[in-house]
């Protein structure tokens, strides 16, 4: 697979996504774990943040899955252009000459938040390239051409219910889905625990051949937006790859990723938050901590994950 992509330098990122109706909290774990530890520290976060917080992690190493609020709607933000990417990249299965397809455009196409596509108006950008702005600086341009380029919104949830998630749905192009939320809100939305199953099956499964699988685990590696998030929750020098989602309502903070601690299996992560004002701020640091709170859940069954401990801040 070809791309001539070079890492932007951009590393702000106001996304799109808000918040959807509280409920009791579900949770639960494949194994014996600390379960009301962990449920009792996620209500104090809701509580302390005046928000609702969505969790579903998988421990790929014994299958340990841990949820909370993991059935419940959130919407999704930027966590979305995950799906839209990985259909291109499995047409591109198939089609061969596709992510190096020139795609060009003018000025008056783009919209807001299109920190790499306003440099390349004159020359175009492939496939490939658009791909790589969607995932590492959240272009919301590039996503729409992607989406064009593959044949609608309609498409882009097809290509998801192709892979067993009936809980996406995009209903609006970038950044218009950015104003989607709020209590009841089902538009531009998804569960925790599809986004984080469709993303084990993208990275890990056998969706996408190893090529492409290896390129989108590449541009998560490479995102310049998420570094105070699930990255903030780790002990400093992890690996991490993911793809966040800002609302412009609601306070709306999200990041789905993946963590792979030192000789062990990796973690595949989805978190989702949203606050009860439409005008809250976004909080990148729930996201952190809801990730510590995972890590240290996840330790009680597992020694590897255990001993990569110590240096994570309590």
């Amino acid at each position: 697979m070809s791309s001539s992509f070079h890492k932007p330098l951009v590393s702000v990122f106001f996304g799109i996504i808000c918040w959807s109706q509280a409920s009791l909290p579900a949770f639960a774990a494949t194994q014996e774990t600390p379960l009301t530890s962990m449920q009792e520290n996620l209500a104090k976060l809701e509580a302390s943040f005046d928000g609702k917080i969505g969790v579903f992690a998988i421990n790929t190493a014994n299958n340990d899955q841990l949820q909370y609020r993991a059935q419940e709607r959130f919407p999704m933000g930027c966590t979305s252009k995950v799906i839209g990417v990985s259909a291109i990249l499995k047409k591109s299965m198939t089609d061969k000459n596709l992510l190096d397809e020139k795609i060009h455009y003018n000025t008056t196409d783009l919209v807001s938040w299109s920190p790499i596509t306003k440099e390349k108006v004159h020359e175009g950008m492939t496939v490939s390239e658009l791909c790589a702005a969607a995932i590492i600086a959240s272009d919301n341009s590039a996503m729409n051409f992607l989406v064009k380029k593959m044949g609608g919104l309609q498409a882009m949830n097809a290509f998801a219910r192709s892979i067993g998630d009936d809980d996406f749905r995009v209903d609006n192009d970038w950044p218009e889905e950015a104003k989607s939320g709020g209590p009841d809100n089902v538009y531009d939305s998804t569960t925790p625990a599809a986004m984080a199953k469709s993303l084990q099956k993208l990275t890990f499964g056998e969706v996408l051949a190893a090529p492409q699988r290896e390129q989108l685990i590449a541009w998560f590696k490479s995102n310049t937006t998420g570094n105070a998030r699930i990255r903030a929750g780790v002990p400093t020098g992890r690996v991490v790859g993911d793809k966040t989602g800002t609302g412009s309502y609601y306070g709306t903070t999200n990041d789905i990723g993946i963590i792979w601690p030192p000789h062990c299996e990796p973690i595949v992560v989805a978190v989702y938050f949203t606050q009860n004002e439409k005008n809250a701020k976004p909080n990148e640091a729930v996201v952190a901590s809801v990730t510590r709170i995972l890590l240290h859940t996840f330790a009680q069954n597992d020694t590897c994950i255990k001993q990569n401990l110590p240096s994570i801040n309590r």
